[in-house]
């Protein structure tokens, strides 16, 4: 039966693998240093038009925390050819949508249209590039956005903070010690000044990858990048210098309080490697090991077997710098941190000292076929990975082979990591406690 399950799982990678088709593009840089990704999808009539900037919080100044994200919804006031407030009209009207987001890392903007409108969202990119209208007045109207996006997402959510706490504790030196959405006071104290050379330094074409994807023609895309993003001026290099972080060399206790649970939760952080190491593709998988779903080793425990856990799980946070990796468990009754914290830490003695079952190294296998085919099953999500992969890893192409690295990590590998990262020595246990409201 053991042998029969094995060729099965087998069987299902190789389906996998098989139905991953490459990702074929085109890159190239414009005189300005703006990076150009093509991409043709003749799949479906729409195209997208992306630009992903390389500037997140951790690019902020310490007393100036939430400038990319506000600069996020700054850029949406309008241009000089867009008139305030019409932005979301003209890509609606079009046929259209779009969004935007950011990381500590970076900025990502983007619009899907029909593919006889790959014209206006060039231009419409461009114009944010070129033209944008920085006034007091949007400054103003943003920073009300920004504040009701605060008070929804974070200050009125519950465990939404414990991010913020793990951080600030995990990070004494690296700006990966802030928020992305930042201090409301800092925001508040910002200049017009301020915001406009926060643009100047980082909202320029050779600190940006556009990504054009779907049913494009190549040579007509390639002379209207040109016509729309060649003639605007580049700008300074921006230059990064980021202080390192010491070693953590003992355990880390401390205690944060959330005013909107009333459940506890206890949680294990260990500072780990660089996104673009392959330690942190091991550790994506030991994560997926320990807390990918309900037949997941921390879940099976802990919430179906013992009753100790209402939730249990692992999270590897990979950055472009560093990462976190998060353990954390939910008490179910009066069982106590301790015990949770016991039994979480067994499991990953057991990662360290003995290899995971041939079984679960073929599941994990499997899970990450699935997750690259989905990755890439769609235009929007291949823009995205495009730029993704430019952008924080400078290797457009591991679209196509990061699974290779998957595929190529052993079970000693997942031990060996588990032993050199996930140590008592180098963590810090939070105990994230209800607060009463004031």
């Amino acid at each position: 039966m053991k042998k029969t399950i094995l060729t099965l799982t087998a069987i299902v990678a190789c389906l996998l693998s098989v139905s991953a088709q490459k990702v074929e593009f085109q890159e190239y840089d414009l005189s300005n240093g703006m990076h150009v990704i093509l991409h043709q999808d003749k799949s479906a009539p729409v195209i997208i038009t992306s630009v992903m900037y390389h500037v997140g919080a951790k690019d902020e100044q310490p007393k100036r925390t939430g400038m990319a994200h506000f600069f996020e919804h700054l850029l949406f006031e309008g241009t000089k050819n867009i008139k305030k407030g019409d932005w979301f009209k003209i890509v609606s009207s079009n046929g259209g949508r779009n969004n935007a987001n950011t990381t500590d890392d970076r900025t990502y903007y983007y619009e899907i249209f029909p593919s006889n409108k790959l014209e206006l969202g060039l231009w419409m990119e461009s114009e944010r590039l070129l033209h944008p209208v920085i006034k007091q007045g949007g400054v103003d109207t943003q920073n009300e956005v920004v504040k009701e996006e605060k008070r929804m997402r974070v200050d009125n959510q519950p465990y939404s903070r414990f991010l913020e706490n793990v951080k600030k504790h995990m990070f004494k030196k690296h700006p990966y010690k802030g928020t992305t959405i930042g201090k409301m006071e800092h925001l508040d104290a910002a200049t017009l000044d301020e915001f406009l050379a926060f643009n100047k330094k980082f909202y320029t074409p050779n600190n940006a990858t556009l990504v054009v994807a779907g049913d494009i023609n190549i040579s007509e895309t390639k002379k209207l990048v040109k016509e729309y993003f060649g003639r605007i001026p580049k700008g300074e290099s921006v230059t990064r210098n980021f202080p390192k972080e010491d070693p953590i060399t003992q355990q880390i206790n401390a205690k944060a309080y959330d005013p909107n649970i009333q459940i506890p939760a206890i949680m294990q952080a260990y500072r780990t490697p660089s996104m673009k190491t392959r330690d942190s593709r091991v550790l994506d998988m030991i994560s997926s090991y320990l807390s990918s779903g309900k037949s997941s080793v921390l879940y099976k425990k802990l919430v179906d077997n013992k009753k100790m856990a209402l939730q249990a799980g692992a999270i590897n946070l990979s950055q472009e710098d560093y990462g976190t990796y998060i353990l954390f468990a939910l008490p179910l009754g009066k069982v106590s941190f301790d015990v949770l914290t016991k039994e979480v830490d067994e499991e990953i003695v057991k990662l360290q000292k003995d290899l995971i079952s041939e079984k679960d190294y073929q599941k994990l296998q499997n899970q990450f076929e699935n997750n690259f085919v989905n990755s890439n099953s769609s235009v929007e999500g291949i823009a995205n990975s495009l730029a993704r992969y430019n952008v924080l890893f400078g290797d457009t192409n591991l679209i196509n082979t990061e699974i290779d690295i998957y595929r190529s990590i052993t079970r000693e590998e997942i031990r060996d990591v588990a032993k050199k990262y996930l140590n008592p020595n180098q963590r810090l246990v939070l105990e994230y406690l209800p607060e009463k409201k004031k």
